[in-house]
């Protein structure tokens, strides 16, 4: 564990995995440009030399991924002695299980803390027996968690607001920044590449992700007798019970015109291979992926879900489907896929959104706002 400096005013991000962290970067880095000295708790899974590149201090916390009270106890315990070694102005959580391990780690304790609820995920989307308790369940203590004194709710869209709110958390202290933002000077527009048309999709590969009916759609275009191919960039997550089995990914690159790149150091790669992006996802918070595909100028198409209604405007920057409807999906990728000017139409629009409202600098400025807010600049720190 790396010592602290005595000078900074300090933040703790918490995160149950590094690569949800990553996430969060534009807001990390927009802390420390604004003088912040920034730790990152969190289990590592190989990015922890990719965080120390940025200059913030990682802290090994053992996150076990879902809510298991056995396993929870060492986290909060690790995350409780953390605290007293850093002493943070904030702590900022990112994901329901980070804000419940968090505030359940902070209890009656008077520094600031951010709950960034990221997307209500799995527990909200799934029909599964387990999901169905665990909801019930969530639904109990989330707002009192939640409602906890010196903290503040952070959220990406306007339905998250609106089904927090409906579950009993304090609306004064809902804030809403869209996203964490991209960066627009490394993301680019794009022109659109030579040959067949391809449309991809970027994103861990859960079933609530919508990546099994995109198969499908992709399926029934090329039965109509579609040249158009499929470009998957991704893994599986195998700690996420909605994660797609392997071996059915691998079935997948087997079909015609489809083609599973795995992960992708840079996503720019995908894009510049692409006509258009394609996200059919159940539930998000704010999409990163359609957040870089619209910086590059691609227009996209996604479910009329919360989070992706934020970036995908339906005829202004893309198409949206109804959640699962493999018919309308298809009908949606078709309609781009014949159409050079409402590619080019939406694309332009996307680009325009993201640089007027979603960019790193807007989003940056947002979440320094608030950091100030919650911990102003001292002269000196004893």
């Amino acid at each position: 564990m790396s010592s602290v400096s005595m000078g900074k005013r300090r933040i703790l991000y918490v995160a149950n995995v590094d690569f949800a962290f990553l996430h969060r970067l534009p807001m990390a880095r927009a802390a420390k440009r604004a003088g912040f000295e920034v730790h990152v708790a969190t289990r590592t899974e190989g990015l922890k030399q990719a965080i120390e590149a940025e200059d913030f201090i990682v802290h090994e916390i053992p996150f076990r991924r879902g809510l298991s009270p056995i396993s929870g106890i060492r986290t909060i315990l690790a995350l409780r002695h953390l605290e007293r070694v850093v002493g943070p102005d904030i702590i900022h959580c990112a994901g329901i299980q980070s804000c419940v391990y968090g505030s359940l780690t902070m209890g009656t304790r008077r520094v600031s803390q951010i709950n960034a609820i990221t997307g209500l995920g799995y527990v909200f989307t799934s029909s599964t027996w387990k999901s169905r308790i665990l909801r019930t369940i969530i639904r109990r203590i989330l707002p009192r968690l939640l409602n906890r004194n010196a903290s503040v709710v952070l959220v990406e869209n306007l339905d998250d607001h609106r089904d927090l709110v409906a579950l009993g958390v304090d609306q004064e202290r809902i804030v809403h920044i869209p996203g964490s933002g991209v960066d627009t000077d490394r993301f680019q527009p794009l022109p659109e590449p030579k040959g067949p048309i391809t449309f991809g999709f970027s994103g861990r590969l859960l079933a609530d992700k919508g990546i099994r009916a995109l198969v499908s759609a992709h399926g029934i275009l090329r039965e109509q007798g579609h040249d158009f191919r499929l470009l998957i960039a991704g893994k599986p997550d195998p700690a996420n019970p909605a994660s797609i089995p392997l071996e059915e990914v691998e079935d997948w690159a087997q079909r015609p015109g489809i083609t599973w790149l795995g992960h992708l150091s840079d996503i720019v790669l995908l894009w510049t291979r692409c006509h258009f992006a394609v996200l059919p996802s159940h539930r998000e918070g704010l999409p990163v992926s359609l957040l870089e595909a619209a910086a590059c100028g691609r227009a996209m198409v996604a479910t009329d879900a919360p989070g992706c209604r934020e970036i995908v405007i339906q005829d202004e920057t893309g198409l949206l489907v109804p959640v699962e409807n493999v018919k309308e999906l298809a009908n949606a990728l078709l309609s781009l896929a014949v159409s050079s000017e409402l590619r080019d139409r939406y694309g332009r629009a996307a680009r325009d959104l993201v640089v007027r409202r979603l960019s790193a600098k807007i989003v940056g400025a947002a979440i320094i706002d608030l950091y100030n807010r919650l911990a102003p600049a001292r002269v000196s720190r004893p």
